[in-house]
């Protein structure tokens, strides 16, 4: 059973918007074999700009989906969003089918068509996770400060380094927004 948990930023979230939401995000229970027990978590804003963001996370047993979509209108993002979800369903489930189709044991999570036959993917999907570059460095204990000055003389988005204090591996990153993130593994 899914659970609609809608907040807006800038805006009332009104029961047409917040039926919008439910309409369209319960057609990507089509997928599963049944409805999964999750939180739909849903972000509304409105921007100063008066643009419209939609942010959409719906964490499962085996995947999170998480899309964001910005528009000039806040239904059309929600029609976006929805279309970006289908394509990490049907993208997962290419690659759960593709992984597990010679074991036999392809757990049922996701529904299969009329014909029986899951959907696949183009073949551009499968470039998308070839991995074309391996690097190997070594990690140099820093703060994250440092990571952040490196990440940027290198001009990278994001940079691995272990942290001097607690001998871990993290990880900084440029946001969107131009600030920066800070992933710090245990």
């Amino acid at each position: 059973m899914l659970r609609y948990q809608i907040r807006g930023e800038n805006i009332e979230v009104t029961e047409a918007i917040r039926d919008h939401v439910e309409k369209k995000v319960s057609k990507l229970e089509r997928y599963f074999i049944e409805t999964p027990d999750a939180n739909v978590h849903v972000n509304l804003k409105v921007n100063p700009d008066k643009k419209s963001k939609v942010e959409v996370t719906i964490p499962l047993p085996q995947l999170v989906l998480r899309a964001e979509e910005v528009n000039d209108d806040m239904y059309a993002a929600i029609d976006l969003i929805v279309d970006k979800l289908e394509r990490q369903i049907r993208k997962h489930k290419t690659k759960v089918n593709r992984k597990f189709r010679e074991k036999g044991d392809l757990q049922q999570l996701f529904a299969t068509g009329a014909n029986g036959a899951v959907a696949v993917e183009t073949a551009d999907d499968e470039d998308e996770l070839t991995i074309v570059r391996t690097k190997r460095f070594d990690l140099k204990p820093m703060d994250s400060e440092e990571a952040v000055l490196q990440m940027n003389m290198l001009g990278h988005s994001f940079f691995v380094y272990t942290d001097a204090e607690t001998n871990g591996t993290n990880i900084v990153y440029r946001r969107k927004d131009g600030k920066y993130g800070l992933i710090e593994t245990s």
